[in-house]
């Protein structure tokens, strides 16, 4: 325990790890509802598993780099268990376990995963993923369907510029073979790939040679490849690929003389296909040969989204087929598809992009306090405000000043403010305020006097007028902003 000679603990906390204030987190919240409406409409349904699993149930999917970053501790029973890593095996685990589930089982999951990764800028041991999956289906439908899902969620997102990469393990597979590399040592070679858009071709070739030094300057072994196997993946890597049906051709050229080639390329011209029903241009969902995604469960088709805008946040939205992800728990295959939403990265480049507005309250009035001797008065105006599904605070603070009430509400960015002093309730009005308008104008309303002298954006009706007045406002406040 950390703490000082008084005995009072330090507060602090642990590496990797952060705290989420008002403003992240209501931002938060409102990109989940977004997504989470658009995979509503997809039919998808929700689904919550717990943080805790047996250990066993989760290693072994990931890969060897992965494993080693799954938090693993004993509880007093004795059993070995870990933080879930991703939404993606405990989704399996569900399928195996719940054998009465319909097929295809589509479903959305909003949860933290943990993983005791290197931290840094952005990158936290603890952090909220979105997935979305289809288990039992065969069909590239469904690989489609995730992808049209990902162009609406962007766009539902104002995203204006984005593309969707695709690519296929079984093509990656097929590399390995082209390039004259033992198939063990197949994801060695697409861990590496899946580094390119972070750290640059050059960087790529070193780590498939000879090794390299990270920009932290810690060392990274080389996996030893030979000059020519590296020239072959090099020329894999630049195949044109202006249209996914010139992509898929120039692939199918160079794998030719290639056995089991042919698998790979149907499966991307069948989602070449659907897209294209579904209107999907190739600027928004292009084949990418470089895509390979890091974790060792991918078995087919995988995707990604980039901000083209916003390119140093990576990928945002990714995912693939896992279609031998359930077969360790039921023995058989059953296939399956899906991605999942970095949500804390998403929204950290809708900030950047300034597609969101981050807001430390969830109200938009406040209903200020001029006489607190009249408290039941502003408590029925809150209420009659709330119930008519207006978000609203009373200013519940220690200061009578409207000065310094507004000067509240502006810190919470909340953009209405209603105000009563004694001279509205012999009256029976109500002033309405504009505080953006007040913004705009650049008033600094001292007090009660000044403010009625400075009257941008302020109305002054009826009591009984009070709901259809801040309504009025609000309305016109979200079509200016």
């Amino acid at each position: 325990m950390v703490g000082d000679q008084s005995g009072r603990t330090e507060p602090r906390l642990l590496r990797g790890f952060r705290d989420l204030m008002p403003d992240e987190m209501i931002a938060r919240q409102r990109l989940i509802s977004v997504v989470q409406d658009v995979y509503e409409l997809y039919g998808f349904v929700p689904l919550d598993t717990p943080a805790l699993e047996y250990a066993d149930v989760l290693l072994g999917d990931y890969g060897e780099e992965s494993n080693k970053q799954v938090y693993q501790f004993t509880v007093p029973e004795g059993d070995v268990v870990a933080l879930r890593y991703d939404l993606t095996v405990p989704l399996a685990r569900v399928v195996a376990q719940y054998r009465d589930l319909p097929r295809p089982f589509r479903r959305y999951q909003v949860a933290a995963v943990w993983r005791a990764d290197k931290p840094g800028p952005g990158r936290f041991r603890e952090f909220i993923q979105f997935d979305l999956d289809t288990v039992g289906s065969e069909s590239m439908l469904a690989d489609a369907e995730i992808i049209s899902g990902m162009c609406d969620t962007l766009d539902a997102l104002g995203v204006a510029r984005y593309r969707i990469r695709i690519s296929n393990r079984k093509l990656l597979n097929t590399l390995v073979a082209y390039a004259g590399i033992e198939a063990g040592r197949a994801h060695d070679v697409f861990r590496v790939l899946d580094k390119l858009d972070k750290v640059g071709l050059d960087a790529v070739k070193l780590e498939l040679t000879v090794g390299r030094v990270d920009a932290s300057g810690d060392p990274i072994p080389g996996l030893g490849l030979e000059q020519r196997q590296v020239a072959r993946i090099e020329e894999f890597l630049a195949l044109p690929q202006e249209t996914r049906s010139e992509a898929l051709d120039a692939v199918e050229d160079l794998f030719r003389e290639v056995p089991h080639a042919a698998e790979g390329i149907e499966e991307l011209r069948d989602i070449d296909r659907f897209l294209s029903f579904l209107s999907i241009s190739d600027a928004k969902a292009a084949i990418d040969f470089s895509v390979a995604r890091g974790l060792d469960y991918y078995t087919g088709p995988v995707f990604e989204a980039l901000l083209l805008d916003a390119p140093k946040f990576g990928s945002i939205f990714a995912g693939g087929r896992y279609d031998g992800l359930v077969e360790r728990f039921l023995g058989v295959k059953m296939p399956g598809t899906g991605a999942s939403i970095g949500i804390d990265r998403l929204l950290a480049a809708l900030q950047h992009l300034g597609a969101v507005k981050m807001r430390p309250s969830t109200a938009s009035v406040l209903v200020t306090v001029m006489e607190p001797d009249r408290l039941a008065e502003y408590q029925a105006m809150t209420s009659e405000l709330r119930q008519a599904g207006i978000n609203t605070e009373l200013y519940l603070g220690t200061e009578t000043s409207l000065r310094k009430q507004l000067q509240y509400a502006d810190r919470q960015k909340i953009p209405v403010a209603v105000i009563a002093g004694s001279e509205e309730f012999e009256a029976g009005t109500v002033s309405v305020k504009d505080l953006l308008e007040g913004v705009k104008h650049d008033i600094e309303t001292k007090e009660r006097e000044e403010w009625v002298r400075a009257r941008f954006g302020q109305r002054t009706v009826p009591r009984r007028e009070l709901v259809p007045t801040v309504n009025e406002l609000l309305r016109a406040q979200s079509h200016q902003s």
